[in-house]
């Protein structure tokens, strides 16, 4: 699958990179890229009509993050920007398992990928942070 085809698949947010997202050296600081992908993520479950604000609310649960796995391909720098994507890997009743990416976007050229890896998210009791089953209405809007 080419990287256009890849990005095209999957729900894309806009990221500009700002002097607090850089290190001495001027480059993205590796965990704020994880950052990025909680942005892109929270931006894609909005887009499906689930703000997790009002989802935490009106259920009394919410995701947590229980997993990661990032690879690092190529830095960002000081005024980039970047397209993360976000998509369901996998799923069950209680945790997802989403794929995303950074990519570079530079006018006039390919989208480069950056940053690429996986976030498992479980669902919890929001009072007790004990496991529950994630909604129904989320699952539905995920397939």
């Amino acid at each position: 699958m080419s990287i256009s085809a890849e990005i095209n698949a999957a729900f894309q947010h806009p990221i500009r990179i700002y002097w607090e997202d850089t290190d001495a050296g001027g480059i993205v600081f590796y965990a704020n890229y994880l950052k990025f992908f909680e942005r892109a993520r929270t931006e894609w479950l909005r887009a499906l009509g689930f703000g997790q604000q009002v989802l935490r609310d009106e259920s009394g649960g919410m995701f947590v993050v229980s997993e990661t796995a990032v690879k690092y391909h190529s830095p960002a720098r000081l005024d980039d920007t970047l397209i993360v994507t976000a998509e369901l890997q996998s799923g069950g009743k209680a945790s997802l398992t989403i794929a995303q990416r950074a990519y570079l976007r530079a006018e006039g050229q390919t989208d480069r990928l950056l940053a690429e890896g996986t976030i498992r998210l479980g669902w919890v009791d929001a009072t007790t942070l004990k496991p529950g089953r994630i909604p129904a209405p989320v699952l539905e809007a995920l397939k």
